[in-house]
């Protein structure tokens, strides 16, 4: 059939869900009002790894309004079935919720306490009191015992390395980060007989709806997860934490519907963080500024009891051509809570090393930033000899460079001033592997010309609601105000996470699929109605605009879904679509990125000022750039954060996060950001899915933090390899 015209797609629409956020309308985890809901609060373990011998709650029980406190002296044994679901099923053996007395983090759920009100829940917590075994914890990388590496090898990195013209040997530390979404985690859990309802923070309702009933023994249809709406997540929603499980166990024992909020403390142990990173490199080159061999030696924190891994890796293996490289990535089990993925995932992490490396070995060779990678850029992707699907990271580099003024840049570090400002300019490149993966879509055309599509998929803020209503507004040939995509509940069809810049590929070919499928029964109907104008004409030759069905280059003969539905009786016409990529990858397939800075570091102070920053982004189709621009944006806020501020500071005697709040971990404010600006190079990549697009919102931070600390040395001649930036390492 004829390509449909693209009206909704490409467009700079508001969110179609905006209306309803910034009227609070839109209802997040805890603002579902469930009848006869009570309150519970978590106590949280007071050591960093240990045994409880003994449980107090008599102090507790006695405050007004207190119904119950749970711990594992008093729970009920749950089946805890295997649970083969991604991200809820990590190597070694989750946290089992009050099923025994093992402590092994600080911050780990001992108790919950169960109130008519929230000050009572509060108050009886703060009175629980628990004794304790306690050991010394081990939650300092440093003095973790490795497991055994992951290894990658090509080449002879070896041997390479011993005969570079110029060999730089470095070592790396990058500090936990935290997600720090504004919406906080939160359940509301309640029971009908054997039948479980959660409303919960997640961007994975099939994940937690697994997780649930396999912890609790349910059939899968038995356990129903509800969440239209999510306040921001970063990756800290992608699998079902232990406080989940312990509001639907206190709903189970009490009778009761039961709402658990995390407290911004407990953001900081309750879900997980992006690890800390030792992370040696060995590079070498050539005096011409080719690359001949890396090594890179990478140990990361995980917990004791789960082996938490990510894709460092692949930067390393296919951002340049290195003829040798070698790789060994080591987890270092400590005495803390699993780690879980933050966004950019791995490469926000591993592009910061190999991107601050390569402005290190140009400033060594004498070489501009840009040309050393240009020099280096391979043919095809060098992990895996695939080609590309497409790869336009040198035009990332040429768009950038022009209009960022990138001439102007003085090589020789701390060359330009602005009264006691030190200026400095840096460049890094980005990459983040495009996801795709298997996911439903079910619709329905109503008669009076209106669409319903949904899935099971979550909005976090990328804009789910908005890009998907418009892919299915053009497939359909309908106005994006008739169409209303419904996501946020496991009764609708199986997505995958909602994070990985998958959603739209993913999704949105389901949701393509699901409404071509939906046009084309509209047009079949027509074609075969003798009292449609379109009756006898091609299927090929129709399209429909604006509800309408017409030949294509003839508009004036058509007519209406509406009035092809109600003649023939159809209430609806529906469809099922199940979107699978191809098996096996035929092409490398990956997003790019080139992000340019400027920055003014106080010669005196050591005080780093963003001054400006451009991305630009080969990221296929841009479905609405709008919603782009906001993940750019939102994007390199994050990269600032992570490259100059945000860190955990952890009391190695006994695991407590010292500044588990928003005055002690820092993030970047109003204050902080400088004139932000991205470009989009204009394209699609098919060979990804059937939408051309690449994923944007994982990329967007990949790249940020290295570009900033190669602008922080040209600035001062002051090479800083550990994040984040400090002012006093540059004083």
């Amino acid at each position: 059939m004829s390509p449909q015209p693209q009206a909704a797609v490409g467009a700079p629409l508001s969110r179609v869900d905006g209306r309803l956020k910034v009227t609070g309308q839109a209802r997040y985890a805890a603002e579902f009002d469930i009848d006869g809901a009570v309150h519970s609060v978590i106590v949280d373990a007071s050591i960093g790894r240990g045994r409880i011998t003994g449980v107090d709650t008599g102090d507790a029980e006695a405050v007004p309004g207190v119904l119950r406190v749970i711990h594992h002296g008093n729970a009920p044994t749950l089946p805890y079935r295997d649970n083969s679901s991604g991200s809820n099923n990590l190597p070694g053996r989750k946290l089992r919720v009050f099923q025994d007395d093992r402590v092994l983090f600080h911050g780990q759920p001992v108790a919950v306490v169960v109130a008519t009100t929230l000050e009572a829940a509060q108050h009886g917590a703060s009175l629980v009191k628990v004794r304790y075994d306690a050991e010394r914890p081990i939650t300092d990388l440093a003095e973790g015992e490795p497991g055994e590496p992951t290894g990658y090898a090509r080449g002879d990195a070896e041997a390479g390395l011993r005969d570079a013209d110029v060999r730089l040997d470095l070592t790396y530390r990058l500090a936990r980060n935290h997600h720090n979404p504004m919406e906080p985690h939160a359940t509301i859990a309640r029971w009908d007989g054997n039948r479980l309802t959660v409303w919960d923070k997640t961007q994975w309702v099939y994940g937690t709806q697994l997780e649930l009933s396999t912890v609790f023994g349910l059939p899968l249809d038995s356990v129903r997860v509800i969440n239209p709406y999510v306040g921001g997540g970063f990756g800290s929603g992608l699998r079902c934490w232990p406080h989940t499980v312990a509001a639907a166990l206190a709903a189970r024992i009490t009778g009761r519907p039961v709402k658990l909020v995390l407290t911004r403390r407990q953001m900081y142990f309750g879900t997980g963080f992006r690890p800390s990173y030792d992370y040696r490199l060995s590079l070498g080159g050539d005096r011409n500024g080719r690359l001949v061999a890396a090594d890179h030696r990478i140990d990361a924190e995980t917990s004791s009891y789960e082996t938490f891994t990510e894709a460092v890796m692949t930067p390393g293996q296919m951002l340049y051509s290195t003829p040798g490289v070698r790789q060994a990535y080591r987890t270092v089990p400590l005495d803390v809570h699993t780690p879980i993925w933050m966004r950019g995932p791995g490469a926000a992490t591993g592009v910061f090393v190999v991107e601050s490396a390569m402005d290190e070995l140009a400033h060594e060779l004498g070489i501009d930033p840009i040309e050393l990678r240009r020099r280096n850029e391979p043919a095809q992707d060098p992990s895996s000899n695939a080609p590309f699907s497409t790869r336009r990271l040198l035009e990332c580099y040429t768009v950038g460079a022009r209009e960022f003024g990138w001439q102007r840049r003085k090589p020789k570090p701390r060359s330009t001033r602005d009264g006691d400002w030190l200026i400095g300019m840096g460049m890094a490149a980005g990459v983040y592997h495009t996801a795709v993966s298997p996911a439903q879509s079910r619709g329905r055309l109503n008669a009076d010309g209106t669409a319903v599509i949904e899935s099971a998929t979550s909005d976090m803020g990328p804009g789910t609601y908005t890009a998907q209503t418009q892919v299915a507004a053009d497939a359909l040939g309908l106005a994006v105000r008739a169409v209303d995509y419904r996501l946020g509940d496991s009764r609708y069809p199986q997505t995958p996470p909602h994070g990985g810049s998958q959603t739209m590929a993913s999704v949105g070919s389901a949701t393509l699929d699901v409404c071509d499928q939906l046009r084309r029964q509209a047009i079949r109907l027509a074609v075969e109605d003798e009292e449609s104008p379109l009756q006898g004409v091609s299927p090929d030759d129709i399209v429909v605009r604006g509800g309408r069905l017409h030949v294509r280059g003839n508009p004036a003969r058509g007519e209406s879904y509406q009035r092809l539905l109600t003649r023939n009786g159809r209430a609806r016409l529906e469809a099922d679509a199940s979107f699978t990529p191809p098996r096996g990858e035929r092409f490398s397939i990956s997003g790019y990125s080139a992000t340019f800075t400027e920055v003014a570091v106080d010669a005196t102070l050591g005080l780093v000022r963003v001054r400006r920053m451009l991305s630009v982004y080969d990221a296929g189709r841009i479905i609405s750039p709008k919603l782009a621009d906001s993940q750019a944006i939102g994007g390199m806020v994050g990269g600032i954060g992570q490259a100059l501020l945000e860190h955990t500071v952890t009391d190695h005697r006994d695991g407590r996060i010292v500044n588990a709040d928003l005055a002690d971990y820092l993030v970047p404010v109003n204050a902080d950001i400088p004139d932000l600006r991205a470009i989009y190079l204009d394209g699609e990549d098919y060979d990804a899915d059937p939408l051309g697009v690449k994923g944007l919102a994982e990329l967007v931070i990949c790249g940020v933090a290295p570009a900033l600390a190669n602008a922080v040395f040209n600035a001062t001649g002051r090479r800083v390899r550990e994040l984040p930036i400090t002012a006093e390492a540059l004083l």
